[in-house]
């Protein structure tokens, strides 16, 4: 990853405005910096969120609380616990998030 025109900068993620986004099912609730050529989020999952699209998004995702559920479309199902990671490039391989439980996630893309 190569962050790009980013000068040094913190974050209060309790300032950072709420934006509801529905999902298939269940809602997201994103808190978003956008700076430089990248986007940053804290995101919390209500229990049966189910994403309403398939992703192809590179992202770096941190499991902060709860349970997340990421399908990827060759057929893997993967379970992310709080302390948990993932990394995907680009237009890599298309995932889809669910939450059955609910979840707060860190993502930088």
């Amino acid at each position: 990853m190569i962050i790009q025109n980013v000068s040094f900068c913190t974050t209060e993620w309790s300032k950072v405005p709420r934006v509801e986004v529905p999902g298939e099912t269940g809602m997201a609730t994103w808190r978003t910096v956008e700076t430089g050529n990248i986007r940053v989020r804290m995101v919390e999952y209500t229990p049966g969120y189910m994403a309403d699209h398939w992703c192809e998004r590179g992202h770096v995702l941190l499991v902060l609380d709860g349970e997340l559920v990421t399908s990827l479309r060759d057929g893997r199902t993967i379970v992310l616990a709080p302390g948990s990671s993932y990394q995907v490039g680009e237009g890599v391989e298309p995932h889809l998030t669910s939450s059955p439980k609910g979840a707060r996630v860190f993502i930088v893309d």
